[in-house]
């Protein structure tokens, strides 16, 4: 029996395709070291590699990781629920819509903290005025609430004596060495970057009252409203009122189905991997993984939800 030359172009592309998803190396933007993303990332190749996906870690942030996916320079990438909706609405900072970014899961609550070093007088955001400030590079999420957060103070960077854009370990160091008076970041609690510092210097964390909170939301009303409780850091004697979002795993929309169902399946069977890392995953469900969060659902995520009936 004859086969066409046809039928077998089919059949080869067919062999082809499953042959590259069992083999493909997917590329995943995470975060700056000392935050929990990049360590996140790293459990989560691992959990990948069991399923035959090769993940290639790579550092990033927030706002750089949704633009990397939508550029396609990353498959996949760890995002903030407000920046990456922003993106998709082509709203400041991204300066134009994102078309090519897809949600998978919704993970954890992040935590936009501000820490200063007990002795430089600093009780509010307000009292950031002169002082030497750290914040992340541009492309993070948390140095771009940074800004918003001076602005419904009435200030910009320019109002400070000087702003370094550092990374967590950096920001630690000009902390200690006081040629920083306070530094911001987006993370979860307790934050290890904070942790170290505390360990080396008396802080204090600087609440954002009501009234601010308030009017950060007119800027962006994907912001929620967390606290860091008492205790979480030495010498936190009182909760502390914060802003909070969503930390979420984005794909291109375009990456095969079954890839992104692979991970993600990966990523619920072996959550106590994850939790490890990141606590907070320890109590996230499927359901919770599947919320809308304003971003398009990837259909491998979409298939993967309906079968264990998260959808």
């Amino acid at each position: 029996m004859s086969i066409s030359t046809k039928t077998l172009s089919v059949v080869f592309a067919a062999v082809a395709c499953v042959g590259a998803a069992h083999g493909q190396q997917v590329k995943l933007m995470t975060g700056p070291q000392g935050g929990s993303w990049y360590p996140l990332g790293g459990a989560i190749a691992n959990i990948a590699d069991k399923a035959g996906l090769k993940v290639q870690v790579l550092p990033g942030a927030g706002i750089a990781n949704v633009k990397g996916v939508d550029g396609g320079k990353a498959d996949m990438g760890f995002g903030n629920s407000i920046s990456t909706v922003d993106g998709v609405a082509g709203k400041a900072p991204f300066d134009k819509p994102t078309r090519n970014v897809c949600n998978v899961a919704s993970l954890y609550p992040q935590y936009y903290q501000v820490v200063a070093n007990a002795d430089a007088g600093i009780h509010s955001i307000g009292d950031l005025k002169g002082k030497s400030l750290a914040v992340q590079p541009k492309g993070n999420t948390a140095e771009f609430i940074s800004m918003q957060s001076l602005e419904v103070y009435g200030m910009k960077y320019q109002d400070m004596s000087r702003v370094s854009y550092v990374s967590y370990t950096d920001a630690v160091s000009l902390m200690k060495d006081n040629n920083a008076q306070a530094f911001t970041l987006g993370t979860t609690v307790p934050a290890s970057a904070i942790m170290d510092l505390a360990s080396a210097r008396d802080i204090k964390l600087i609440s954002i009252p009501d009234d601010k909170f308030q009017a950060m939301r007119k800027l962006n009303p994907g912001y929620t409203k967390l606290v860091i409780p008492a205790g979480s850091y030495p010498k936190q004697t009182q909760d502390v009122p914060t802003i909070g979002y969503a930390t979420h795993l984005i794909a291109r929309c375009d990456l095969a189905e079954d890839v992104v169902y692979k991970v993600l399946k990966g990523m619920v069977d072996n959550k106590a991997d994850l939790a490890a890392i990141a606590k907070a995953m320890g109590a996230v469900t499927p359901k919770m993984m599947a919320e809308d969060i304003g971003v398009p659902l990837h259909k491998g995520a979409l298939k993967f939800y309906k079968e264990v009936g998260a959808l």
